[in-house]
């Protein structure tokens, strides 16, 4: 058991182009999404909900808004860097099996939310939980997680009725894939080089 959780969380990848658009087995939707509810969250608040998205006119308008939002940041880039990312595939909307968009509700367990006194953001943290519980439990059945960030949240509430209180954390592409790519697509396209974990680490104090 130990070796395969090492392997979900080290083989896991932002799934963009492998998708296959199949069904996803009777079962295993309802084993990831309860694998994501059993996230952590402070003070038992349970913050996330999951909306999934199927159908296909909402998931074809949201792909539109996430080419308008690539071509502002593709407007920023120069040179070299612009070729690199026009060759970095994004998102995975249209190819993948169905998305998920989970949310964050700032009042779920308010008004003394226990443990969040100190900290506004710690309830934000706890659907980052539920995310990567999702993400890891996907990749343990074989499946493909894409996160998608380039979106305004304004315009996705719009799009699913979202209440105006509650805050789209992440737009995720989930479904079958060919494969999963052994190196994570910007560290092949040399957008950026993963630094080792080594370096990431403190004593007691920041050391410069």
């Amino acid at each position: 058991m130990t070796g395969q959780l090492y392997d979900a969380i080290h083989q896991r990848r932002d799934v963009r182009g492998e998708f296959t658009g199949a069904p996803i087995p009777a079962g295993v939707l309802d084993r990831v999404l309860a694998a994501a509810h059993a996230a952590p969250s402070v003070g038992l608040s349970q913050p996330w909900d999951f909306v999934l998205v199927r159908d296909r006119a909402l998931r074809e308008a949201f792909h539109a808004h996430v080419r308008q939002e690539r071509d502002v940041f593709a407007a920023g880039l120069a040179g070299e860097q612009a070729d690199r990312f026009s060759r970095i595939k994004i998102d995975g909307v249209l190819e993948s099996t169905m998305s998920i968009v989970v949310t964050y509700d700032p009042d779920r367990g308010s008004p003394a939310v226990l443990g969040r006194h100190a900290i506004a953001d710690a309830g934000l943290y706890s659907v980052c939980l539920a995310i990567q519980n999702l993400w890891l439990a996907a990749t343990a059945e074989r499946l493909g997680v894409g996160w998608v960030s380039f979106y305004r949240e304004a315009y996705v509430q719009k799009l699913l009725d979202i209440p105006a209180d509650i805050r789209p954390v992440a737009w995720l592409c989930l479904g079958p894939v060919t494969h999963l790519e052994r190196v994570p697509d910007l560290e092949r396209h040399g957008w950026r080089q993963r630094r080792p974990w080594q370096d990431a680490i403190h004593h007691d104090r920041w050391q410069h």
